[in-house]
């Protein structure tokens, strides 16, 4: 579920985010239902009657910069932070089933998150093309390219956006370049995941957690 506030741009006043909230949630089921980012079998409770859904929420309080990217690594570290209860299925005498949660609240499993792609957008501006592009970068950008990569540099999607055209060989060029980017940002974002997590119960709380 996404949802854009007011407060981001004086776009989303009234109705005026749903379009945008709509193309970035499609985009973001396009690239986060492949069966390969996430093992759903690890989320199977009872084969064929029973499993978990998991629902992401993404609200918007600023827009200007590659919102694509910004979500798609909010997405990757939710997922990293997931945990599942572990369940029990119980069966009668009769055939009836019943699931039984765990009363230890320690007692879960986690998601790898290996395989979750993260998006980089490449701006094309002129012959060149950029990543992370300012507001004022964006304003000159006709095209854009959104590349969903994985951890190990697999390119999973691709999406061209924009009024502009993009030519055969500037598409190679930004996927090249996507797919080395990405490797980086995941690099980076695992470091920083794994250093939260270090902290315990010690990482300093913020904001609403505060």
């Amino acid at each position: 579920f996404l949802s854009s506030s007011a407060n981001a741009t004086p776009e989303f006043e009234g109705r005026g985010g749903e379009e945008l909230g709509t193309e970035i949630a499609n985009t973001l089921y396009r690239v986060f239902s492949s069966e390969t980012s996430v093992d759903l079998k690890s989320l199977c409770i009872n084969p064929r009657e029973h499993c978990w859904v998991l629902y992401v929420d993404v609200l918007l309080l600023e827009c200007g910069g590659n919102l694509f990217d910004a979500i798609s690594i909010a997405v990757k570290a939710a997922l990293f932070n997931t945990r599942i209860p572990k369940v029990r299925v119980l069966e009668d005498e009769e055939g009836s089933k019943e699931i039984e949660l765990s009363d230890d609240p320690y007692d879960c499993i986690r998601l790898n998150v290996d395989d979750v792609p993260c998006i980089v957008t490449l701006s094309k501006i002129g012959y060149r093309h950029v990543v992370d592009a300012t507001l004022q970068e964006e304003a000159c950008c006709l095209a854009s390219l959104l590349i969903s990569v994985t951890s190990k540099g697999a390119l999973t999607s691709m999406k061209k956006v924009g009024k502009g055209s993009l030519d055969p060989e500037s598409i190679f060029e930004m996927m090249e370049t996507g797919k080395r980017v990405g490797k980086s940002l995941h690099v980076a974002l695992q470091k920083i995941l794994d250093e939260e997590e270090s902290l315990g119960t010690s990482r300093q709380k913020v904001g609403f957690l505060g």
